[in-house]
């Protein structure tokens, strides 16, 4: 077979010259088109467009490389401008190169809500790093305020950085993560569930029915602030159930409350391909329930022994410590025949930072201190659905998907 011959890169003419046109006003049908049709009647070819409508107001930017002299084409634009009813200015420049953009960036800002002035903060920080905003989106304005940050020009690492201090101290979460196709690609999440997929420990529950609940709860949280090993520490509170019926699990079950929109965050990655995993060192008889009930493709967790209708106060098998959640990530990973790369993570204490560290986004979800930390991102807002902001998609188009198969989603508030 020959090889096609190489296709020389176009040279501008000495006499090319670039046009940035920057349209705005009420946006109606017809617009974008009007414009592009002046612009291919003078010759006019589209290097670059961009185009955003908010609250009814459009802003086109369109650069147009023109050769010869940009006159007619600018005299033109004009008039199709005020025939529109809309402002338009037109800047020159020179060739036709448009430069890449390098450190490019998605800077996620959730916010309940989200100031001006924490806006401020964050845009001026990073202006600060040397860094540009290319666009920016609205991912949601409700139950929490989502934007959605194109950055270039720093490296997402030293952004995410210099951005977690000025989140903390404007009370805000901040999630930098590189841009590029991978985001749009993630197709496995897995989950820590005590205090993130569900809310409470199950332990705890089953602790008061032994009447233990709050010597267990104190040794929890411990061992989730990594004060304690985890496998020690969950032996010892196993323990303490000795004797409990095991008719407690069922009723213990039943009283379980998941976090806010853990079902709608389910429902419409699941739609869209993704797969998902819980990896808990809770117990199986409350996860294997709860991976059917969600539709969930994978559970992993400790199986409590049970002889003669008794909780024996043991568990059975290896126990599923930190270690072993991350094991279970990249095994599930395999299993779905994705890379590690494109997992998400999401967990609240010490016994997941390993599985955090294993993923390509790991999220502490309302998380301790240290997981916020160590963590590549923390979402500190009590809606696990906010998680899909992260991945790019908008409060919209979750309606959309759930009106489509027929779901009610409640209405945003006024103004």
């Amino acid at each position: 077979m020959s090889e096609q011959p190489a296709v020389p890169a176009a040279t501008p003419r000495p006499d090319s010259h670039t046009l940035l046109v920057t349209l705005s006003g009420r946006d109606r049908p017809g617009v974008t088109s009007a414009i592009l049709a002046t612009l291919a009647e003078h010759g006019g070819t589209v290097v670059d467009l961009d185009q955003i409508v908010l609250r009814r107001r459009l802003i086109l930017g369109v650069l147009v490389a023109v050769e010869g002299d940009t006159a007619p084409i600018t005299a033109a634009v004009a008039g199709t401008a005020a025939r529109l009813e809309m402002s338009v200015e037109v800047e020159p420049g020179t060739g036709l190169t448009v430069a890449p953009k390098a450190g490019r960036a998605h800077v996620t800002v959730l916010g309940t809500p989200l100031s001006a002035a924490a806006m401020s903060g964050i845009t001026s920080t990073i202006a600060e790093a040397g860094a540009n905003i290319d666009r920016i989106q609205r991912l949601a304005s409700y139950p929490v305020t989502a934007i959605d940050l194109h950055v270039s020009g720093a490296a997402p690492e030293r952004l995410r950085e210099l951005l977690a201090t000025e989140a903390a101290r404007q009370q805000i979460d901040v999630a930098v993560q590189p841009a590029g196709m991978l985001r749009r690609g993630m197709r496995l999440i897995v989950m820590d569930v005590d205090s993130t997929l569900i809310q409470g420990e199950v332990i705890e529950m089953i602790a008061a029915h032994a009447g233990c609940e709050a010597e267990v709860a104190e040794v929890t949280e411990r061992a989730m602030r990594g004060e304690l090993d985890f496998e020690e520490s969950l032996r010892a509170r196993v323990a303490l159930l000795e004797g409990v019926p095991a008719s407690a699990l069922h009723e213990v079950y039943d009283s379980i409350e998941l976090a806010p929109g853990a079902r709608t965050m389910v429902r419409t990655l699941r739609r869209l391909g993704y797969r998902f995993a819980i990896v808990s060192g809770g117990f199986t008889q409350i996860t294997d329930r709860l991976a059917v009930d969600l539709g969930i493709h994978y559970a992993r967790a400790n199986q409590l022994e049970i002889v003669d209708g008794r909780l024996t106060g043991r568990v059975v098998g290896q126990v599923v410590d930190r270690a072993a959640k991350a094991t279970a990530l990249r095994e599930f990973a395999a299993q779905v025949g994705v890379e590690p790369d494109a997992t998400v993570a999401i967990g609240d204490g010490a016994n997941d930072l390993d599985m955090l560290a294993a993923a390509g986004l790991g999220i502490a979800y309302n998380a301790k201190p240290m997981v916020r930390e160590r963590a590549d991102t923390a979402v500190n807002v009590p809606y696990l659905d906010t998680i899909m902001y992260l991945l790019g998609i908008t409060r919209e188009e979750i309606e959309a998907a759930d009106a489509a198969a027929g779901i009610t989603t409640p209405a945003p508030p006024l103004g």
